[in-house]
C-alpha cells in the first residue's frame, strides 16, 4: 500500500506540475475526493458503535480543509520551480517540518535521537540538491 501511496503522490505532483492555478487546482481536487471520503465515513460510522462529537467533526474537517488544502496549495505552486529529483528530495523534509511544528505550535518534546535523525535527514536532501546542480553546470 505504502508504495502505491508513493507512486500516486509521484503522479499527482507530476501532473500538479503543469497547473496554472494551484488554488483553483487543490479545491477541486478535495471536491473530487468529497464524496468518496463521505462514503467512506458513513460506512465507517454504521459498521462502529463509536459516538462522534460535533467538535470532533468540525475540527477534523478544518484540519483537512486548512491544513491539508494549504499544505497542497503551496506544493502545487512550488512544483513549477523544481525539477522531478529537486521535488522528490524537498518531500523527504515533511517528518522534520512536522517535527519541528509540533515542537514549536504544540510544546512536543524533541529527543536528541530525532534532532540527530533530522540533520541526517537535511543533510541528504542537500547532499542530492547541491549534486544536481554541480552535475548540471558540468
Amino acid at each position: 500500500m505504502m508504495v502505491a501511496s508513493g507512486i500516486a503522490w509521484g503522479i499527482y505532483s507530476l501532473i500538479g506540475k503543469g497547473t496554472a492555478d494551484p488554488l483553483d487546482a487543490t479545491a477541486g481536487n478535495f471536491l473530487r475526493a468529497l464524496p468518496m471520503a463521505l462514503a467512506v465515513f458513513l460506512a465507517a460510522l454504521a459498521l462502529s458503535e463509536t459516538a462522534v462529537q460535533p467538535s470532533g467533526l468540525i475540527y477534523a474537517v478544518l484540519s483537512g480543509a486548512i491544513a491539508s488544502g494549504l499544505g497542497y496549495a503551496i506544493w502545487y505552486a512550488a512544483l513549477p520551480n523544481l525539477n522531478a529529483t529537486q521535488g522528490a528530495s524537498i518531500q523527504l523534509s515533511v517528518p522534520v517540518l512536522t517535527a519541528l511544528l509540533g515542537s514549536i505550535f504544540l510544546g512536543e518534546h524533541v529527543s536528541n535521537q530525532q534532532l540527530l535523525a533530522m540533520g541526517v535527514i537535511i543533510f541528504g536532501i542537500a547532499s542530492v540538491i547541491l549534486g544536481k546542480k554541480k552535475a548540471d553546470m558540468r
